[in-house]
């Protein structure tokens, strides 16, 4: 079945599949991912195929570097990994941006978490260094949650005294993110980013870091214009990275601000969105997408 197109926005012309394109970055869960967290069994082909071509590919998360590493071990030579919705992008090994918090403002991020959770919010807080995530819940529920994003992680005393570079400061809400955890941190909103970026995380970052900063300098190091970028997302944490592409696609599923702010709709996670748009509108040589 072939992509569709959101109702609001002209599709992709058919001479998109000659268009330049150099640059395919997508967010990985509810985007790539599929909503058990599964990659698309054709992904590796795809990405095999984009080589070929000479297109870049690049995953762009709020995932930890490590744990992107691991996921594309087997074909991360050359491959840039916009980790930490920004903050922290790697290619082979080395860092080629990053946008550390103040070690003030960790700690009174970390404080107003601590806060929440005596007033009964069910809720726990990942400090994401460079190195390492830091935690203070260590029960089972919270610790599953965060083994899906943070491969490396430590469970602290105290997570504002770790000795490590904090680029993003990450709370899990077992309720809702957007209702609950988002507004209790509206004092850090004049200052810094506050960024819903999944049902029940919100991630604080300075204000200069979210993903489409990230590609923007990645854009200009590269010498690759919006024109030749495809970028594909699902929530609120892509915005910015949307517009920093003229190829920028909303999942089939996606929250409704993201549908508004991209140019295109692909399908759904669940229907290889991401994979069947590339091929598509790549003229790719593989079958059965």
């Amino acid at each position: 079945m072939p992509y569709s197109h959101a109702p609001h926005l002209p599709a992709p012309e058919p001479s998109a599949a000659t268009a330049d394109i150099r640059l395919v970055v997508t967010d990985m869960d509810g985007t790539l991912l599929d909503d058990d967290k599964r990659v698309p069994d054709r992904l590796w082909e795809v990405l095999a195929r984009l080589r070929e071509r000479g297109v870049l590919f690049s995953p762009a998360s709020g995932r930890q570097y490590a744990t992107l590493a691991r996921e594309f071990a087997e074909v991360a030579d050359g491959m840039v990994f916009i980790a930490e919705n920004g903050t922290y992008v790697v290619r082979d090994g080395e860092e080629l941006s990053s946008d550390p918090l103040s070690p003030g403002v960790v700690a009174e991020v970390v404080t107003a978490a601590r806060r929440l959770r005596a007033d009964g919010v069910d809720l726990g807080v990942v400090v994401c260094g460079k190195r390492s995530a830091y935690v203070e819940r260590a029960d089972e529920a919270f610790l599953a949650e965060v083994d899906k994003y943070y491969l490396r992680h430590r469970v602290v005393e105290d997570a504002t005294a770790v000795d490590d570079d904090i680029i993003k400061v990450a709370l899990f809400d077992f309720g809702s993110a957007e209702a609950t955890t988002a507004p209790a941190l509206a004092p850090f909103v004049d200052t810094h980013q506050v960024v819903v970026s999944g049902e029940h995380w919100v991630d604080v970052m300075n204000r200069t870091a979210n993903k489409g900063a990230a590609l923007r300098r990645l854009q200009r190091e590269l010498g690759i214009t919006p024109a030749q970028t495809m970028v594909f997302g699902d929530y609120l944490n892509d915005l910015e990275m949307l517009d920093a592409a003229d190829w920028s696609f909303a999942m089939a599923n996606a929250h409704p601000d993201v549908v508004r702010r991209a140019r295109h709709l692909a399908p759904s996670n669940n229907d290889n969105g991401v994979l069947r748009t590339v091929v598509r509108l790549l003229d790719l040589p593989v079958s059965g997408l």
